[in-house]
């Protein structure tokens, strides 16, 4: 068993974004620039914008945050993204979720400039990406093909199973694994909470992506050996044993399942660091008008 080691790789593909993040403020005068903006005061989401903002400064970009309580109406949310999108100084910009029950998600990724959605989320992207067009891929699909890519996995041929549907990872991986590209090439299987044979289906993979937000949810029985084991899952767990007062689990049963598999993702140390880099190169490519102009 091999560990994919998302620290290891993210940190190596940060100090190539820092190089050309200089070139380009040399070349510009201007640095990449990240707008998040943050409702309510999740402790999650607290930290991943927290990441977010820290990396910025760290490769060398610009990073602002605008944060609003849970009050803030709709309206006003979808007036600030409709400024930022504006801003010729932004180019990217991220909401972070979730937001409260009385704001409309989907209007709110509809309303970001596809052309500075960096997170990837915007049906234009998504279109775009199902075509197999340039676009911003989302941000976490985005740090996946990064690691394999890195640790020169050999996906062709393989049968891919993902275990999850969401349109922020689970979807956009199953047609990313499938696309005619290196990673890719694979035969994908998607699978939800309503697959009847779950397990056989799983069973069957050379790839499991597990990606469908249950602690532990992909365990022992239900992987072959030798298979490559993709843990998406970040499951938060109060615990007496950390300093943060938490624990994070992933969507697999890392230590039954680790002994069969050839390689795994661990949580934490995993995806999560490479979601962010997926971001960064995201914004470093809106920056140089690489897919859009």
């Amino acid at each position: 068993m091999k560990l994919l080691d998302g620290k290891y790789v993210s940190e190596k593909v940060k100090i190539q974004i820092a190089e050309e993040a200089a070139e380009f403020l040399n070349k510009t005068g201007r640095k990449p620039h990240l707008v998040a903006i943050l409702v309510g005061n999740d402790g999650g989401s607290e930290t991943y914008v927290a990441s977010k903002m820290k990396n910025c400064e760290k490769v060398g970009f610009k990073s602002s945050l605008h944060r609003y309580d849970n009050s803030v109406t709709e309206a006003e949310l979808l007036a600030k993204i409709e400024e930022i999108n504006q801003d010729d100084d932004v180019d990217g910009l991220i909401v972070q979720l979730p937001l409260p029950k009385h704001i409309d998600p989907e209007k709110v990724t509809e309303k970001i400039d596809y052309r500075k959605d960096v997170d990837g989320f915007h049906p234009i992207n998504l279109g775009r990406m199902m075509r197999n067009l340039p676009c911003f891929i989302p941000a976490t699909p985005y740090g996946i093909l990064l690691m394999l890519q890195e640790y020169n996995i050999d996906t062709t041929g393989k049968h891919c199973v993902v275990v999850g549907r969401s349109n922020i990872v689970g979807s956009p991986m199953s047609i990313l694994m499938a696309r005619n590209a290196n990673p890719g090439n694979c035969t994908v299987t998607l699978t939800h909470s309503r697959t009847k044979d779950l397990k056989e289906q799983v069973l069957q993979a050379d790839i499991v992506i597990a990606a469908i937000g249950k602690k532990n949810f992909v365990t022992a029985d239900m992987v072959k050996p030798g298979a490559i084991i993709i843990d998406v899952g970040i499951n938060r767990e109060n615990s007496t044993e950390t300093k943060s007062g938490f624990k994070l689990y992933g969507d697999v049963d890392f230590e039954n399942v680790a002994p069969k598999s050839s390689y795994i993702t661990p949580v934490p140390g995993g995806v999560g660091l490479m979601t962010i880099v997926g971001l960064l190169k995201n914004t470093l490519a809106s920056a140089r008008k690489e897919i859009y102009s």
